[in-house]
């Protein structure tokens, strides 16, 4: 069973629920809190929560540990072959869209990147943004540049180096065939209204934010350029820390971002009819129970 969907919308709630009724456990499909140290900023299960259920590939990696979708793939199976030999079921819960796609469909096989390869590519965003990412991107790979999401710059990034470490087009090596699972998939999201989901997103930025954000942004400052703290949260408090926005600007922006970043999670979902979307008006958990033993909604 996979718990997905926008962030905010109670993907771990109803994933604990799930996995203390089907007596098993939960595989974290996360591609940010599978870090130690950054447990307010991701949203990471509270102590309570990882104590009801136990969660695998949550605050395992340090900060400066490289890790791709590529490498949670050939993970994430091995725990749940483990897990299968105890039960039937398990459970995974996590937005990271190709965390999702890659237990699902599988991962192309792509060479891995070299430290070297990583550092170059990156400080190319750190200097020149998205600008220099797309005409990097041209003069590699202009095929995968007509057709990929130009604001998506952790893809972008990602096509770069398979380019430069591979020394060929990175849509060259893509052949968008999904591999056969042994395992049979059922995938839930929660259906909230598009506006409530973006109040509940603000209300969480609100909490992070008393629950001490920005003394977790500050911890890790000094590891800023790690690729691990390139994300939503931890970027605006960098930037309000470096004199470059307000503190309440910075805090809007955050809400804003999470809110953007909520919007392509709904378009991936929007792409995949197998999702099985559940009311979150009524009981969740009966709801998905009743799909897993084949009764329908």
């Amino acid at each position: 069973m996979i718990v997905t969907g926008p962030t905010a919308s109670g993907k771990t709630k109803l994933a604990i629920e799930l996995a203390r009724a089907l007596d098993t456990e939960i595989v974290s499909a996360d591609s940010r809190q599978i870090f130690r140290g950054l447990p307010i900023g991701t949203a990471s299960p509270t102590r309570e929560e990882l104590s009801a259920v136990r969660h695998h590939l949550v605050g395992v990696l340090d900060l400066h540990e490289y890790y791709s979708a590529a490498k949670f793939e050939e993970d994430a199976l091995g725990i749940l072959s483990g897990l299968w030999e105890k039960n039937d079921y398990a459970v995974m819960c996590g937005g990271s869209m190709m965390y999702i796609d890659a237990i699902t469909r599988g991962i192309d096989d792509l060479p891995t990147i070299s430290p070297e390869i990583r550092s170059l590519t990156l400080d190319l965003y750190n200097k020149g943004g998205l600008p220099a990412l797309h005409e990097k991107l041209r003069q590699l790979d202009p095929d995968y540049l007509a057709s990929c999401d130009l604001s998506n710059h952790r893809r972008l990034i990602h096509a770069i180096e398979i380019c430069l470490q591979a020394g060929v087009p990175y849509s060259t090596l893509r052949t968008g065939t999904a591999k056969t699972r042994p395992f049979r998939i059922i995938k839930f999201a929660i259906d909230w209204p598009r506006e409530e989901l973006f109040s509940r997103i603000n209300s969480r930025v609100e909490t992070m934010i008393a629950d001490g954000l920005e003394e977790e942004a500050r911890s890790v400052c000094n590891l800023r350029h790690l690729n691990s703290l390139n994300t939503v949260g931890y970027k605006e408090m960098f930037a309000m820390m470096d004199g470059l926005m307000p503190r309440d600007v910075a805090i809007a922006r955050i809400a804003k971002n999470t809110r953007v970043y909520a919007k392509k999670q709904l378009l991936w979902l929007s792409k995949d009819p197998s999702v099985v979307k559940l009311d979150p008006k009524q009981p969740l958990l009966p709801q998905a129970l009743s799909v897993i033993r084949g009764e329908g909604i």
